[in-house]
Formats: structure tokens, C-alpha cells, sequence
């Protein structure tokens, strides 16, 4: 089963706090759904530009992606 990678992007200056408060609620998600993986973060991909993902399971995706809505996805590799 591949895992997939959901994505939130967030820009202008403060976008990197903004990318770390909203791990926070992909955590606190992740513990009252108790989804198969754990795996969160957040990533400054430029000063005005930085991420905060998600991973999941494939057959897990559709429900997560219409309650969270993440801006875009891609495969994870490990």
C-alpha cells in the first residue's frame, strides 16, 4: 500500500509559524482519528514559503483529504 504525502501550503512572512501552529492540528487529528501512520511536519521551502504535510495511507486518503482539505499531495518515500 503506498503512502501518500498531504501537503498545506503557507505564504508571506510569517507563514513558517503559521506551518508550525498547523502541525499542531494535523497532531491533535491524527490522535482523536487514530489514523495508521503518525507522521506530520513543517518545512521552510524559501522566507515566504513554507509547508506543513501529512502522511498517509492510500485507502485513508479520501476521508482525510475531504475533512482537511490539503492544498495538494504527492507519493512519500520513506
Amino acid at each position: 500500500m503506498r503512502k501518500l504525502k498531504l501537503i498545506w501550503d503557507f505564504r508571506g512572512p510569517d507563514a513558517l509559524k503559521i506551518a508550525e501552529h498547523h502541525e499542531k492540528h494535523l497532531k491533535e487529528y491524527i490522535a482523536i482519528q487514530q489514523t495508521t501512520l503518525d507522521i506530520t511536519g513543517f518545512e521552510m521551502l524559501n522566507d515566504l514559503h513554507s509547508i506543513a504535510f501529512m502522511v498517509v495511507m492510500e485507502d485513508e486518503m479520501r476521508p482525510i483529504r475531504d475533512a482537511l482539505k490539503p492544498h495538494r499531495g504527492e507519493l512519500y518515500n520513506d
